[in-house]
């Protein structure tokens, strides 16, 4: 490559980068902060004559709202950030994210103002998966207009273990705070600590962000005139739908691994093979360091090997891997924190999979259409996917998980395949009219 297209990232590209990564693990913070404390929130904004399986019953119905909320959410953002800007959506994004958390750090209990406490968290966690339906995706085509294509991967992959550090900050938090206090004390006001921080360090990140700039891209397209004057995802829905069902494809697989290996398997391991809670914990935290460190790693291959031969290779990693890891649980459960650790590494993958998201669409409609695959595949598959694993479970497969995991990556794969088959054809239809042929099918 020449020119622009193969520079090396500027001081520029850098601070672009590593303050839209910052911004997305302090989002992710925020939204995931809320799993760690359902036990304490469900004692606090339920009635106390309730019985105690439908306090954590409608907990976490209230955390699930999150996810339903995402895709509206998303595709309201994406089509002004197709119209109006990248940057005023990628400020909107962490600052609806922000505000929510900090207010639920404030929130009057139930003991205070009676039924309407769970009906303003559920209000504020609807707004929070909003902002992240919104934000993912755009900050994944943020980054990728921003810098040379030769570094999408990097900053694609970079920018995904920021947000996958968020999770890891949060159980962090939450393991400072319920080892500094006692439960009484957390249970009276400790538990608002680590929203009240998450709220706090968001407004920072919003203002941060100020001093970003709009992409090359969206300035380059609004210069020619060439934004979409209707509705973006009309025209995705329209002429595109190759596209969308690719990225939900893919999405499947980064779904796995994220909800199955990183979120699912430390709950399930104390009840199918009887490791202890702590070890689990601890387990859990070693898995998502690696995944960040996989992330860039995997970002990077895509650079330097193409995100085809990548995605293709990591699909069969993450499959093998996790299937060596509930292996390990029944012959050598010693080494499971080291099994997840490298499994961990590979779920990494996910790391890789925004740069063939990106690549489906053009440039006027990218983000309603990364936005709209992706949210959609996610709240759907997200919210079916622990249904499916339990009931495999249930059937008596103890390693469904890693059934599950595999079947997701072939779905993977086949996007994969789909898309170089389709991005080969596109160039021997581009080779035909160059060479002057009058139908690219007579080359």
């Amino acid at each position: 490559m020449t020119g622009s297209a193969s520079r090396v990232l500027s001081r520029r590209d850098l601070r672009t980068l590593m303050l839209a990564a910052l911004g997305g693990a302090l989002e992710f913070y925020d939204f995931i902060i809320f799993v760690f404390f359902t036990a304490v929130i469900a004692e606090l904004f339920f009635p106390p004559d309730m019985p105690e399986w439908l306090r954590q019953a409608q907990t976490f119905g209230i955390f699930a709202a999150g996810y339903l909320a995402r895709p509206l959410g998303g595709i309201i953002m994406a089509h002004f950030g197709d119209r109006a800007g990248r940057k005023r959506m990628f400020m909107l994004s962490v600052l609806l994210m922000a505000v929510p958390t900090l207010l639920m750090g404030l929130l009057p209990t139930h003991a205070s103002i009676g039924i309407a406490a769970p009906l303003l968290l559920l209000l504020l966690r609807v707004l929070q998966g909003a902002a992240v339906g919104g934000e993912v995706p755009g900050a994944w085509v943020f980054v990728s207009e921003h810098v040379p294509p030769s570094r999408i991967g990097l900053a694609c992959g970079t920018l995904t273990a920021g947000l996958t550090l968020g999770i890891l900050l949060g159980s962090l938090v939450a393991t400072a705070v319920n080892t500094r206090w006692t439960p009484d004390e957390v249970l009276a006001w400790a538990w608002r600590v680590p929203f009240i921080l998450g709220g706090l360090f968001g407004m920072l990140a919003v203002w941060l962000r100020r001093y970003l700039d709009e992409t090359p891209v969206f300035e380059e397209m609004r210069r020619r005139r060439e934004l979409v004057k209707g509705l973006p995802l009309k025209v995705v829905l329209q002429g595109h739908w190759g596209a969308v069902i690719r990225t939900m494809l893919i999405t499947w697989m980064l779904t796995a691994g994220i909800v199955v290996v990183i979120l699912m398997t430390p709950t399930l391991v104390q009840r199918l093979f009887a490791i202890p809670a702590a070890t689990a914990a601890q387990a859990s935290s070693l898995a998502t360091f690696t995944l960040c460190f996989g992330c860039v790693l995997y970002g990077m291959a895509v650079d330097r090997f193409g995100v085809h031969r990548v995605l293709v290779a990591g699909a069969l990693g993450l499959a093998v891997a996790t299937a060596a890891l509930y292996r390990t649980l029944d012959v050598a459960p010693e080494h499971f924190t080291l099994a997840y650790a490298i499994t961990g590494f590979f779920v990494g993958v996910t790391g890789a999979i925004p740069s063939l998201m990106v690549h489906a669409f053009p440039p006027a409609i990218r983000f309603s259409g990364i936005s709209f695959a992706y949210n959609v595949a996610y709240a759907i598959l997200g919210g079916l996917t622990p249904v499916v694993v339990s009931l495999w479970i249930g059937a008596g497969q103890v390693h469904a998980p890693a059934y599950y995991v595999a079947t997701a990556c072939l779905g993977g794969m086949a996007a994969v395949i789909w898309s170089a088959h389709r991005q080969a054809s596109t160039r021997a239809d581009s080779f035909a009219l160059r060479s002057g042929a009058r139908n690219p099918t007579e080359v």
